[in-house]
């Protein structure tokens, strides 16, 4: 009989090992979770920080301004003349290079461009906006890139049932290298 009291005694010894030692595994497990979180980051508040110098982002554009270019405007009378100031925003040094080999023939491309609009076009901001597109399109082109015509704005119109069915447009893709004109000097006289 004495096998019985020291049965109770030895369950209850092991109990509390077995509690210490699960115990000490979650504290085990949290610690080592926290110090990875600090390796990768931090907690929440500091991960979009991190996160944001971690991530490589875009290389930053080059920048390519050309000369001013002085251009007679296609107007009645032939009297108005436009001193149109371009910079080309790049994806990178490379295509800069390459863009100042075309130049003369992206010159010549840009100055019949100009000397096709009237003032009435110029004077607006759609005007303006048409005209880099279509710079853009004659500066992509001896780089073998084509640039999209832009769609036209959809009319609103009222909503009926039929709409349900109308997919949205997708968005297309851009790998051109030319990313956009930019005007750095507009001036109309």
């Amino acid at each position: 009989m004495s096998d019985t009291p020291a049965a109770p005694a030895k369950s209850k010894k092991l109990i509390i090992i077995v509690a210490a030692l699960a115990l000490l595994l979650v504290a085990g497990g949290a610690a080592a979770w926290l110090l990875l979180a600090k390796r990768h980051g931090g907690d929440e508040e500091e991960a979009p920080a991190h996160a944001a110098q971690a991530a490589p982002s875009k290389t930053p554009p080059t920048f390519l301004p050309m000369e001013n270019m002085v251009v007679n405007l296609a107007d009645p009378g032939g009297d108005r003349f436009a001193q149109v100031g371009i910079t080309l925003e790049l994806a990178d040094a490379k295509t800069a290079e390459l863009i100042k080999t075309y130049m003369p023939s992206i010159r010549s491309a840009v100055l019949l461009l100009v000397s096709q609009r009237g003032t009435d076009e110029l004077l607006t901001r759609d005007g303006k906006e048409k005209l880099a597109v279509d710079i853009r399109r004659e500066v992509s082109r001896p780089l073998g890139f084509t640039v999209p015509k832009p769609r036209k704005r959809p009319v609103k119109r009222e909503p009926d049932d039929d709409d349900e069915d109308d997919a949205p447009p997708r968005a297309r893709v851009d790998n051109n290298p030319v990313r956009q004109v930019l005007f750095s000097n507009f001036i109309i006289q």
